[in-house]
């Protein structure tokens, strides 16, 4: 199966959580308690990419924000609590999509116009139940690049070991046909004798994954997370591409001013 584009979505879910888990470790009798303050520190994502003759994209992200009661900044990634109540919490979210190619990373583009990264607004909602975590979010471009949507949907399980923290957790998203088509689509006036045109279509992408977090390293909060990706047909049978599945890996150290 397939899945859209670079998924820095991945990375965003993985930053915004990222002070629960803190507050975990530190109130053992609200392991869900979220602290308030600024944070700093640096991410890295590394993904697996599909496109032919590209094999990875890394992706630096500093992370320098706040959080607040409902106000959560890190870097580019913007969430805002709308509603809490019994275990249910709903916000709104922007992020970054960094996302797209040109023939500078990969000469099946070349004679392409570019697929450029983007910019994603939307809503997220989750919902805590005892060690288990539900989570679905709905983001769009809102630059226009692709006009296209993603809903993302996760069931993670969380576990302490001592302090260390451990969710395994199980994905599948949707990406709409214009975000696929964007990305993995060849246009008529960009087909050659090599890469024939192509019309991608909506795309369901499931992956298994598990993070591991723990505050015992220089007074912060260290975490890694690792996802196996199955991309769909539509996307794996692009002209573009030459992959049809793939890992992606976040590594991320933060600790509160």
């Amino acid at each position: 199966m397939t899945k859209h584009q670079i998924r820095v979505a991945l990375t965003a879910t993985l930053l915004l959580s990222l002070p629960a888990i803190m507050a975990a470790e530190s109130a053992t009798e609200n392991p869900r308690a979220e602290p308030v303050g600024f944070v700093y520190g640096i991410g890295v994502g590394l993904n697996q990419e599909l496109y032919q003759d590209y094999r990875r994209r890394v992706v630096p992200i500093p992370v320098i924000g706040y959080r607040g009661d409902r106000l959560s900044v890190y870097g580019p990634f913007i969430s805002y609590q709308l509603l809490q109540q019994d275990g249910l919490t709903l916000t709104a979210r922007l992020a970054p999509r960094f996302a797209g190619t040109d023939a500078s990373k990969s000469p099946v583009f070349e004679g392409m116009k570019k697929r450029r990264t983007s910019a994603d607004a939307g809503f997220g909602l989750r919902y805590d139940w005892q060690q288990l975590r539900f989570e679905t979010s709905w983001m769009h471009d809102i630059l226009g690049n692709s006009d296209g949507y993603e809903v993302r949907n996760r069931i993670g399980y969380q576990h302490r070991f001592g302090p260390v923290f451990v969710e395994p957790h199980l994905s599948l998203d949707y990406s709409n046909a214009r975000l696929v088509n964007y990305y993995y689509g060849v246009r008529p006036e960009e087909a050659t004798s090599s890469r024939p045109a192509y019309q991608a279509g909506s795309a369901w992408n499931p992956a298994l994954g598990v993070s591991v977090a723990t505050p015992i390293f220089f007074g912060g909060m260290t975490r890694l997370g690792v996802d196996h990706r199955w991309y769909h047909d539509t996307i794996a049978d692009s002209p573009l591409t030459d992959r049809q599945r793939g890992f992606q890996v976040f590594f991320s150290f933060s600790r509160f001013f």
